[in-house]
C-alpha cells in the first residue's frame, strides 16, 4: 500500500505547501534558463527536499516546458510527457537516487562520477540526488569535490542533508544553498485537510490540529500520523481518537490545568494529574507538551500582554524541573503534583 506522503507527493512547483522562497529562486532559474550546476538544500526532515529536487530535475527535461515564455509556466513541469512520466513512477535513468546514510565510501562516490560523464539517457540533463550528503567519508567528499569544480555540461547535483554544518567548507563554496523551514502549523493543517477531502474521510478539526502538532513541522510526518489514524479510525476521524492514538493531549487540556494552576485550585490540578495517569497518559510525554503549550501562552503574553509573563515563566521552570526529577522517582505523578503544590502556594 502506497503511503499518503508517496501518494500525494507534490508533482508540480505550484502544489508545493511552504517553501515559498526555495520555489520561487528554482522556478526563476527554469525560466530564465540560468539553473545551477550543483544545488545544496539544507534543513529539517520532511520538509520537502527531496521532493523539491525532483521537480527540478522532471522541469529540466520536461519536452513540453521548452520553449516557454519566462514565467511561472515556464518554470513547471508538465507531468505528461515521457520524461515527465517515467520520473513520477521513478524509472527515469536520468534521475539518480544515493542515500550517503548507507553509501558513505568513496568507490560509491567514484561510481556516480563515473556515471556522470556519460550523457543522459532519454533527456537533457542527469540529475544526482544525493540524500543525507553530510554522512559522506572525507575520501568521498574530497573525490566529490573535483566532479563539482569542473561539472560535465549535461548533469546537475542536488545535495540535501538535515545537517549542514557537517559539510566541509570546501563542498559549500561549490554550491548553491537553499534553506528549506519547518513548515507551520496552519502549512500543515491546510495539506492535512486537502489529503482528507481526497480521500473522502470526515474529520474534526481538532484532529487536524492535533496531528499537526504531532508533526513538528515535518509534513512527512503529519501524512505518516494521519495514516495511522485513519487505520484505526476508518473513514471518521475524531479528535479523541486522533489523541488517543497519537498520544497527544488536546490544548484544551493543558488549558484547564493552567487555569487550575493560575486560580490556586491545587486539588483541582491534582486531580487532573491523577486522572490522566488512569487514563493510561505517559505524564512524561503530557509535561513536555504542557510546557510547549504554556511557551505558546508566553510567547502571546509578550505580544498582547494578555496573561502575566513572570507566572508563565515560573510555570515553564517549576514543570521542566519536574521532568527531571520525574526520572529518579518511582511515583510517575509525584514530582508533577509537588510542582503543582509549588506553584499554587499550597502548604
Amino acid at each position: 500500500m502506497t503511503s499518503l506522503y508517496r501518494k500525494y507527493r507534490p508533482t508540480t512547483f505550484a502544489e508545493i505547501e511552504g517553501q515559498e522562497h526555495v520555489v520561487r529562486t528554482l522556478q526563476g532559474a527554469l525560466a530564465s534558463g540560468r539553473v545551477g550546476h550543483a544545488y545544496f538544500f539544507a534543513g529539517p526532515r520532511g520538509t520537502g527536499k527531496t521532493t523539491m529536487a525532483r521537480l527540478i530535475a522532471k522541469a529540466l527535461n520536461c519536452e513540453k516546458r521548452k520553449g516557454l515564455p519566462r514565467d511561472k509556466a515556464g518554470a513547471e513541469p508538465c507531468n505528461a510527457c515521457y520524461s515527465c512520466t517515467e520520473i513520477n513512477a521513478g524509472k527515469s535513468l536520468d534521475l539518480i537516487e544515493i542515500d550517503a546514510a548507507s553509501h558513505t565510501g568513496v568507490d560509491n562516490i567514484r561510481s556516480v562520477i563515473d556515471s556522470a560523464q556519460t550523457a543522459a539517457a532519454t533527456g537533457t540533463y542527469k540529475t544526482f540526488i544525493i540524500d543525507e550528503v553530510h554522512m559522506l567519508s572525507k575520501s568521498s567528499f574530497n573525490a566529490l569535490l573535483k566532479t563539482l569544480e569542473e561539472p560535465p555540461a549535461h548533469t546537475m547535483f542536488v545535495l540535501a542533508t538535515t545537517e549542514p554544518h557537517k559539510v566541509p567548507d570546501t563542498i559549500l563554496s561549490r554550491v548553491q544553498r537553499l534553506d528549506f523551514k519547518k513548515l507551520s502549523h496552519p502549512e500543515i493543517t491546510k495539506e492535512l485537510a486537502r489529503v482528507a477531502s481526497l480521500e473522502k474521510i470526515t474529520t474534526e478539526n481538532g484532529a487536524l490540529e492535533l496531528i499537526a502538532t504531532a508533526a513538528s513541522g515535518s509534513m512527512r510526518d503529519a501524512l505518516s500520523a494521519m495514516a495511522k489514524v485513519m487505520a484505526f479510525a476508518g473513514k471518521k476521524i475524531t479528535t479523541a481518537q486522533t489523541s488517543a492514538i497519537l498520544g497527544i493531549i488536546p490544548a484544551e487540556t493543558h488549558a484547564k490545568l493552567l487555569g487550575a494552576i493560575q486560580q490556586k485550585k491545587s486539588t483541582e490540578a491534582i486531580q487532573q494529574l491523577a486522572d490522566l495517569h488512569d487514563a493510561g497518559v505517559n505524564l512524561d510525554h503530557f509535561a513536555k507538551q504542557f510546557i510547549e503549550y504554556t511557551r505558546g501562552v508566553l510567547i502571546e503574553a509578550i505580544t498582547k500582554n494578555n496573561h502575566d509573563p513572570k507566572f508563565l515563566v515560573s510555570v515553564i521552570e517549576r514543570f521542566m524541573r519536574a521532568r527531571s526529577e520525574s526520572k529518579h522517582t518511582p511515583i510517575p505523578q509525584l514530582p508533577l503534583e509537588l510542582a503543582v503544590i509549588d506553584l499554587t502556594g499550597t502548604t
